[in-house]
Order: C-alpha cells, then structure tokens, then sequence
C-alpha cells in the first residue's frame, strides 16, 4: 500500500486531504457520516476575534457549475470559539485546523494569539480575503504589501503552523504568495473563491444580499488548477490546493500541479464522504499504478 502522509511545515497529515473552512462546520456535524479518521485534517469554520452577524439573506446561490456565497463570516467569536468549540473537538482523530479573519493585523494576530495556547490545534489558516478596515476597505489578500502585514503580525504571536490562504481576485498570485512567505508563512493555501455575481431576471435585481459573492465548485477548477501550478514553482513552501475538487482524479491533479495537499469544499455539499472517498481513491491510485508513495507525483508536471 502506497504511503500517502505528507508534512505541511511541523503539521504531519495522515494523507493529503483536508475539509475546507466554510464547508465542514466544527467536524462535528460530519462525526456521523464521515469516518474523520480517513481524512487528514479539518479547516473548521471562519472565526474572528469579535462575533460577527455575517451578512442578510439571501446569501448563496446555486450556478450551473457550483455556488456563490457572501456568507460574510459569521460566527461568535474567538472566545465563544475557545470556551466552547474547542474542548468538543480537542479529540476528534484527525487534525484540526482553524481558519481566521480580522479586518486589521491587529485584529487577526490577537484571533492567533488565543489559538496558539490550545494544544489540540496545531496550525491555523490565515483568510486574507477580508476587508481592510484601516485602508478602505481593500482585501489584504489583493496587495503584497497589506498581507505581508498581516502575516508579521501573526507569526510574532503565533509559533505553530501558519498557513495563509491567498485570494485568486489579483493580477499575480504569485506577487502575494512570496510576500507572505518572506514574513514567515509555513504554507499557502490557494485559491479562495473567484468574485462573481448573480441576477433574477423576473424581479430585475441582484440575488445575493450584497449583490456579489464568491464563486466555488467546479467551475473555478481550471483557474484554481493553473494558480495552484505557478505558485508552486515561485515559492519553497508547501501548497495546499483547492477550488472544485470533486474526485480523487481532481485531486492527483493538483498533487502533481505541485500541491503538497489539497482541500475539499464545495462537493461537501453534494456528496459528505467525499473527502474519505477521496483519499481512499488517491491511495488505489497509486497502489494500481506501481507508486510508493504521494511525494513521488507531488510537482510532477
């Protein structure tokens, strides 16, 4: 059988796919229908330091080719989180991973701070897609310079693995992925979702409450694919890929794109064991073509 586990920076991974934030709850609300010990990790639900409201409804959208959403974080905060999420998961077997967003670098690194004392969490994934509050507005993600900042601040409180998922929503991703990676970044996960829109003809108006979202699914698989593939080769740390992954097949492409791992997000909502069905069909894959080990198609185009 071949060997599937992989490394992202400290965090060891009992194989290469992990539940997207966003997708997967708290792992909890999967406990049943997965078997989470077949996955190598969870990206549970976004958290920021303050409760967040999230945006009105409605607030996803189905496309022809995936879903757009403007959720818009909600969740109860960093303390709700630490006091009464965490001692529920602390034991679930696979690795648990937790995604956080601020509006300022202020903001995210004390989100990590908290985190960084829990011992059952030994990464966190950075989302700096969310609004600069100081500067306009403006995604960090979308500027070196501002995600660098953001990246400085955490990994000065943080010291497990830091990963920081990039937005696909620039000119040149691979611009922000070394930035990140120059302040101390473990890890990039890419891509978050695309930005688009939706209209109902019949009542001539946007629909989505906020008029635009992100777009996930299959659709953003060529983009994400083709992102994922110059990334890798720009930078020396791992890459985690995502962006409609439906399949073992869909993932091995990524791995061989130069994807260390991969995240699964929106196909958790058409199929639940999608993520064990997946890395059990990367493990046949390899065993049916004569292949020791993941590592060894990991960048191989």
């Amino acid at each position: 059988m071949a060997e599937i586990s992989v490394k992202i920076g400290e965090l060891k991974l009992r194989n290469p796919v992990v539940a997207a934030s966003g997708t997967f709850g708290y792992g909890l609300e999967y406990a049943d229908l997965v078997p989470l010990d077949e996955i190598g990790g969870i990206v549970v639900k976004g958290t920021t330091f303050s409760p967040r409201e999230g945006n009105a409804y409605p607030r996803m959208v189905e496309t022809a080719q995936g879903m757009l959403n403007c959720v818009g974080l909600q969740n109860r905060g960093i303390e709700y989180f630490c006091k009464t999420i965490y001692p529920k998961i602390a034991s679930l077997p696979t690795k648990m991973i937790v995604n956080i967003s601020g509006s300022s670098p202020e903001d995210y690194a004390a989100c990590a701070a908290h985190i960084n004392s829990l011992a059952a969490i030994p990464a966190i994934e950075l989302n700096i897609s969310c609004p600069n509050v100081k500067d306009g507005g403006m995604a960090f993600g979308v500027n070196a310079a501002a995600a660098a900042s953001v990246v400085k601040a955490v990994r000065a409180k943080y010291s497990k693995t830091l990963i920081v998922k990039l937005t696909p929503n620039v000119t040149d991703i691979t611009v922000i992925a070394r930035a990140v990676e120059a302040e101390g970044a473990d890890a990039v996960s890419l891509i978050n979702t695309l930005l688009g829109t939706a209209i109902d003809i019949e009542r001539r108006c946007f629909r989505l409450s906020i008029g635009t979202g992100g777009l996930s699914g299959p659709a953003v698989k060529p983009v994400a694919l083709r992102m994922v593939y110059q990334t890798a080769k720009a930078v020396k740390i791992p890459v985690i890929g995502m962006g409609g992954i439906a399949s073992a097949a869909d993932a091995i492409e990524f791995l061989m794109a130069g994807a260390t791992a991969v995240e699964i997000g929106t196909a958790n909502f058409i199929d639940p064991a999608i993520t064990a069905k997946t890395a059990q069909g990367i493990s046949d894959w390899l065993d049916s073509h004569n292949i020791a080990c993941v590592r060894d198609i990991i960048g191989c185009v």
